[in-house]
């Protein structure tokens, strides 16, 4: 009799293909299938060959092959493809079976989604996965969230092909109900926008105002990624700075510069604005990469409009220095950003996140892993009541050691008109942020004055709201209050 698979995968790409082999050897069995079903023969009888795979060639044979509670987990394009398939599993389903979603959906499809499918009786989880296929292959870092009594049936499974930090504990723990394990994943990915944007603003500076060879910025990625710096992102920038073409030029230099996305950074953004959070760093990282996508107007411009050109007299190790801090405190402030924004959508959507778990999560398997994220984890288990990361200790200290290399590295890039353009939000940010007066004040008479939108007074306690008739043509008819 063939043996029961342990897990059922729906989709043999690039990810879910490294995700079965990474699952069977850790001692799992697993069915397979693809809507197109000849990948499924040629895995089987490929990368698959003698291992403990079962192909199945159609969805009712998948599930038939699974122990219960049977869990069937897809790695498709998120959208509608992910509403497809569950609407085609569904009837092959007993009650307490799961449904795993492990594409990048949006987390209110997965709301929506864990609705449903818990209405009909099963379970759902959505996780994110992150780390690529080098990460789903020997250990990705994994965010699940949805129908918590699933949990107990995929925790082995999860926390068994995740990475795992140094003592051993893997980049994998509940996330919390519904949607938060995508809610998760895409600010991870937001993250992710930031920190790739905040090193290509840097390596601009290196090769624009500093003229400096590929092979030289290689060198100083490398060493970064031994100081403040330590990271995946960083790593493997070093590792691209050194790589060449068949002719022995740099690879990099032949890459067109026009950025591509999938749109999780966006997502990121959209949340934030849907929750009033600040998250500028990700903002501009995403209106970054859209203004890249603008090549053919770019070139058009660069014959019509003039700036300054890139010149640089001072001290090169110097400015260098002030780089890498430049970096360091827009990376904490990207971070900081990405938690409060986790903080109002706990509240919004009564998700109870365990900041310092996340950040566990995150220090080995994905994208964004990096040194400090045990900084993070500490800030949290120290006061897990934490307001916002920059009022922790550590973080407050570093941003402020930072700031002094890092306003220079934004002078120096506007005055010669090299586009800096995260690195510079990210500051002006923190400014905002230390702020105890902003002009505000201004913007709300302003409102007050064309639409009678009231405002507040320093003399007066907070939500007493009050209109000027600035004009002395207005009546005492007022809009509603504002939202502060």
């Amino acid at each position: 009799m063939t043996k029961s698979a342990d897990i059922g995968l729906i989709g043999l790409a690039v990810m879910g293909e490294n995700l079965v082999l990474n699952m069977e050897s850790k001692g799992f069995t697993v069915a397979v299938y693809n809507r197109t079903v000849e990948k499924v023969d040629k895995f089987i009888h490929g990368r698959g060959a003698g291992k403990n795979f079962i192909g199945a060639h159609s969805i009712e044979e998948l599930v038939a092959s699974l122990e219960r509670p049977r869990k069937v987990m897809l790695l498709v394009k998120a959208g509608q493809a992910v509403d497809d398939f569950i609407e085609q599993i569904i009837p092959h389903l007993e009650p307490g079976d799961i449904i795993i979603d492990g594409g990048n959906s949006y987390f209110v499809d997965t709301i929506r989604r864990a609705k449903y499918v818990e209405s009909k009786g099963f379970l759902y989880i959505g996780t994110g996965v992150s780390g690529g296929e080098i990460g789903a292959l020997h250990g990705p870092s994994m965010m699940p969230g949805g129908s918590v009594e699933a949990w107990p049936a995929v925790k082995n499974i999860f926390q068994s092909i995740a990475a795992k930090v140094d003592d051993g504990t893997p980049c994998c723990d509940w996330v919390g109900s519904d949607g938060a394990g995508h809610f998760v994943k895409m600010v991870h990915n937001g993250i992710e926008y930031g920190d790739m944007q905040i090193i290509g603003e840097a390596y601009q500076v290196m090769r624009d105002l500093l003229g400096m060879s590929a092979d030289e910025m290689h060198e100083v990625f490398k060493k970064w990624n031994t100081e403040e710096l330590d990271s995946y992102l960083i790593e493997i920038t070093a590792d691209i700075m050194a790589y060449k073409d068949e002719d022995g030029k740099p690879m990099v230099d032949k890459i067109l510069d026009t950025a591509g996305q999938k749109g999780t950074g966006k997502w990121t953004g959209t949340a934030a604005l849907d929750l009033g959070i600040p998250l500028t760093l990700i903002g501009e990282s995403v209106f970054a990469r859209f203004l890249s996508a603008q090549k053919d107007m770019r070139v058009e411009a660069s014959k019509v409009i003039s700036g300054p050109k890139p010149t640089f007299t001072g001290d090169k190790v110097q400015l260098l220095d002030d780089l890498k801090m430049a970096l360091y405190g827009a990376k904490i402030i990207s971070y900081a950003q990405g938690y409060n924004l986790f903080m109002a959508a706990a509240k919004e959507y009564d998700w109870k996140l365990n900041y310092g778990d996340i950040a566990l999560m995150w220090r080995g398997g994905c994208i964004i892993r990096s040194a400090f994220l045990g900084d993070i984890k500490k800030a949290f288990d120290t006061n897990p009541e934490l307001p916002h990361l920059l009022l922790d200790g550590f973080f407050k200290q570093k941003v402020e050691g930072a700031q002094d290399g890092w306003r220079r590295v934004c002078a120096a890039a506007l005055i010669n008109g090299i586009p800096a353009p995260a690195l510079t939000s990210a500051l002006c940010y923190l400014d905002g942020f230390r702020s105890e007066w902003l002009p505000a004040n201004l913007l709300q008479a302003q409102r007050d004055y064309f639409g009678a939108h009231t405002y507040e007074r320093i003399d007066k306690p907070r939500g007493q709201f009050f209109h000027t008739n600035w004009t002395g043509e207005g009546g005492d008819t007022v809009s509603t209050a504002y939202n502060s």
